[in-house]
């Protein structure tokens, strides 16, 4: 089944499109699956920090990051009645190195654990090679359940 016919895969194009902030700095939906997800953002000159290098900025990167990780939650939540809404409660960036000058960003997630109320997420980033990330993130996220 192609992520276009998987209801995750429709699920995710509809986040990168739909969600204000991802869709003002262009994210675009790259795959689905269980627990896990990615999504990139091309270059874009009014995505750059700083006009002397060309690179796009750490907050786009960092928002890339929190969506990716949104993503992995709500493929992991698909299995178990979700999507729910979702909080950032912690978002733990190491950043590498810089992105590499007119390249896009690259992210992808996986929701390793779920909790009642807790979903636990690892992350990268990167843009040529996934081996070499510029990013990495670790983050926990408040489960907004339904009351029964």
């Amino acid at each position: 089944m192609s992520d276009a016919d998987d209801p995750r895969g429709q699920m995710g194009q509809h986040m990168a499109a739909t969600v204000p902030q991802a869709a003002a700095l262009g994210f675009k939906f790259v795959s689905v699956g269980e627990a896990r997800g990615s999504l990139e953002v091309p270059w874009r000159e009014d995505l750059v920090g700083d006009p002397h290098t060309g690179v796009i900025a750490g907050g786009v990167v960092t928002s890339l990051l929190d969506h990716t990780c949104g993503l992995a939650i709500a493929s992991a939540a698909a299995s178990i009645g979700g999507p729910f809404g979702t909080a950032t409660l912690d978002l733990r960036i190491d950043y590498m190195r810089p992105a590499a000058p007119r390249a896009g960003v690259t992210a992808e997630a996986h929701c390793y654990k779920l909790t009642r109320s807790i979903a636990f997420v690892r992350a990268q980033a990167w843009d040529a090679d996934p081996s070499d990330p510029i990013a990495t993130a670790q983050a926990a996220f408040v489960l907004n359940r339904p009351q029964p």
